[in-house]
């Protein structure tokens, strides 16, 4: 059955992946993605679906903001919107760090303007795209849906803040709701200020890389298009009110994901710079997710973590003109030197 799907932050970079997904798998659908077009939005992540004649009739993009109601409840009436998915958010710890205001208006408010929109247009399923630093940190074991939930930077909180209006929104007014939770998303058209991106594209230039403290953080990776098909999956199969992990099993430090990365692009060991953290008491441990309520509905990854790794590495390396446009932007060379430049100095 033909469904049309509003995808927020649809031109960020799980937004698009998720995007693609669909136009890839869904043939009967048609996506429209919404995106404020901030720093992490670019047209350039969605110019392959707006140039292909197999999706760009199956797919539209707007303009705006998920905290417009405005611009909301206008996409939902023209488009006449089935679903609802929600990657719109600021999503980095460190920015967090610096502007957290922005982060409760989009994280929180925007998620609240989605929710009264679905309430209101009767939208059939909003499915709100949360993360796995919303539990904090865990020493051993893994979290499950049942873990609580105890965020430990401006971001988490806010991420969180706006699972709790998805959860007030179900339990008060029935709002067809439901919740995913991942794992450190890495692939293709990820904004180079997140780990993998960011030391992929300072290695390719020979610079340095900054290692938070000893660098034995560990972190639950999922390469996004397997992050995709879960979200997908849990959408079209989850039960309403309900929470559900998407990851893979992917845990590595910090440090060994830099000596993976070292690797596959020949680099030396003299370009990692090991750093004072900057988020101090703030950088949760370790994060470990527990997907086996998914799973055992019939969800399974299907991309094996280290063929994964490889073929983003690769991608970075064959679309250098994607990612320097970004890095010579002044907003973003001001990013890094207001984060990075006290522990870089000369090598930023």
């Amino acid at each position: 059955m033909s469904k049309t799907v509003l995808v927020t932050g649809g031109a960020g970079f799980i937004g698009s992946n998720y995007c693609r997904y669909v136009l890839k798998n869904r043939p009967d659908y048609r996506v429209v993605a919404l995106d404020a077009l901030t720093y992490a939005g670019n047209l350039s992540t969605i110019a392959d679906m707006q140039r292909n004649p197999e999706t760009a009739s199956r797919f539209a993009f707007y303009p705006g903001k998920i905290q417009d109601e405005t611009v909301v409840n206008g996409i939902i009436e023209a488009e006449k919107i089935d679903y609802i998915i929600n990657f719109a958010a600021e999503s980095h710890n460190d920015r967090s760090i610096l502007e957290p205001g922005s982060f409760i208006q989009t994280d929180v408010y925007g998620v609240f303007t989605l929710l009264d929109a679905t309430k209101r247009h009767g939208i059939e399923r909003m499915l709100h795209v949360s993360t796995d630093e919303v539990y904090g940190t865990i020493d051993e074991g893994q979290f499950t849906e049942h873990s609580p939930i105890e965020p430990n930077t401006p971001y988490s909180a806010s991420k969180a803040g706006g699972e709790m209006q998805a959860r007030a929104h179900r339990v008060t007014y029935g709002t067809p709701t439901i919740v995913t939770r991942c794992g450190n998303n890495f692939g293709e058209f990820q904004y180079p200020e997140k780990l993998i991106p960011f030391f992929v594209t300072r290695l390719i230039q020979n610079k340095k890389v900054p290692l938070y403290g000893t660098g034995l953080q560990v972190r639950d990776w999922v390469y996004v298009m397997d992050h995709c098909s879960g979200i997908d999956f849990a959408l079209h199969h989850g039960e309403l009110g309900e929470a559900y992990n998407v990851g893979t099993d992917g845990e590595c430090t910090n440090r060994e994901m830099v000596d993976r990365l070292l690797k596959l692009l020949d680099k030396p060991e003299s370009l990692v710079k090991q750093i004072e953290d900057p988020r101090g008491g703030a950088h949760d441990k370790r994060y470990s997710i527990n997907s086996d309520k998914l799973k055992g509905m019939g969800w399974k990854p299907a991309y094996p973590f280290e063929a994964a790794l490889e073929s983003t590495v690769k991608w970075y390396l064959e679309n250098e003109d994607w990612w320097r446009e970004i890095i010579a932007k002044p907003d973003y060379q001001d990013f890094v030197a207001r984060f990075y430049g006290k522990y870089l100095g000369e090598d930023l």
